[in-house]
């Protein structure tokens, strides 16, 4: 019997005909928790994007499901535990998507610094003239370019946003849970410990991924180091203690801060909303474009098929539960 897959967003073409071949699959589009516990024990595999939630209340309900391919590189929207005591094996991506979230990186960080959101707005109404105001020096506009910028988290991505920033003439710092020595040969990267980061770079970026250990990295106390300094967020909302952040905007602490993820999402309301000059926010999409999404829709294909071959996917997240259920055990093709 064939194994069938269901995936829950709108995955591309081409690595969707490419898993037909070998499965059935069913398109449930962003299905809320409650419909997805009554489809759930249908199905022997899942594909799903970060908008997808999987607590443990789906997973418990999970009587034949294998895997759970994430469609990015973070996780957090799994319950891993659960699915690790269930056998479950949970994969994720990389690849294009490094590549697309560190572009997205380095263009969050010139539009936060030279206003280019903020200036976009006042043109479209008309506001020819304000650009006068600005010119004056009634608010800064800065360069990346001379800056020290540090870099928190350097897996995949912090390596990719490292070499982009080097190539803009910044001087780069890093923590990370171990040393990274290709990057600090390649980029001339300089390990800090954490707080030193912090108080050393005049721009933060964090890329690091959700765990217990991360949250709120960027809390009251450590945002204190970050005065008359910029702050970039493409990792995860809750690295980030986001009433702070306002105090510290509020307070004329913080210079900028721009952030492609939020605590709680989808955001309809946020108080970060009213400081246009000092914020560029945008909904979650860092690593959405075509080459990175093909790229991950084939990965995460090719994780589900690895599974259902009886084979450990490279990007295994839980790798404990290779002592549950082994791979040989998986197998359905």
């Amino acid at each position: 019997m064939r194994p069938k897959v269901a995936v829950l967003f709108k995955m591309k073409r081409k690595p969707t005909e490419e898993l037909k071949k070998y499965a059935d699959v069913e398109f449930i589009i962003y299905p809320s928790v409650e419909k997805l516990k009554e489809r759930i024990g249908e199905f022997d595999g899942l594909i799903v994007s970060p908008l997808n939630p999987i607590p443990r209340e789906v997973i418990e309900r999970a009587k034949r499901l294998k895997v759970i391919s994430c469609h990015s590189a973070g996780y957090d929207h799994v319950d891993v535990e659960a699915a690790t005591e269930r056998g479950i094996y949970v994969t994720k991506v990389s690849g294009w998507l490094s590549e697309a979230v560190a572009e997205f990186a380095v263009g969050l960080t010139i539009a936060l610094l030279r206003k280019i959101a903020y200036t976009d707005r006042l043109m479209r109404r008309g506001e020819w003239e304000s650009h006068a105001m600005i010119w004056s020096g009634f608010k800064e506009v800065e360069t990346v370019y001379g800056k020290k910028v540090g870099v928190l988290g350097m897996g995949a991505i912090g390596k990719a946003i490292a070499r982009r920033m080097k190539a803009m003439g910044t001087e780069i710092l890093y923590w990370s849970r171990s040393r990274k020595e290709d990057i600090e040969d390649e980029a001339g990267a300089v390990y800090r410990a954490l707080e030193d980061v912090l108080k050393e770079s005049d721009i933060v970026i964090l890329a690091l991924p959700a765990t217990p250990e991360t949250y709120h990295t960027i809390n009251e106390e450590r945002i204190k180091l970050l005065e008359g300094k910029y702050l970039i967020n493409i990792g995860r909302g809750t690295l980030v203690d986001e009433k702070a952040v306002v105090k510290a905007i509020e307070e004329g602490k913080l210079k900028g801060y721009a952030s492609d993820v939020f605590e709680k999402e989808p955001v309809q309301e946020h108080e970060l909303f009213k400081h246009e000059w000092e914020t560029v926010l945008t909904p979650h999409y860092a690593g959405l474009s075509k080459e990175a999404m093909e790229d991950m829709g084939f990965q995460a294909v090719k994780n589900v098929l690895s599974v259902f071959r009886g084979k450990v996917p490279e990007t295994l997240v839980n790798r404990e539960v290779l002592k549950i259920r082994p791979p040989e055990r998986m197998k359905m093709l």
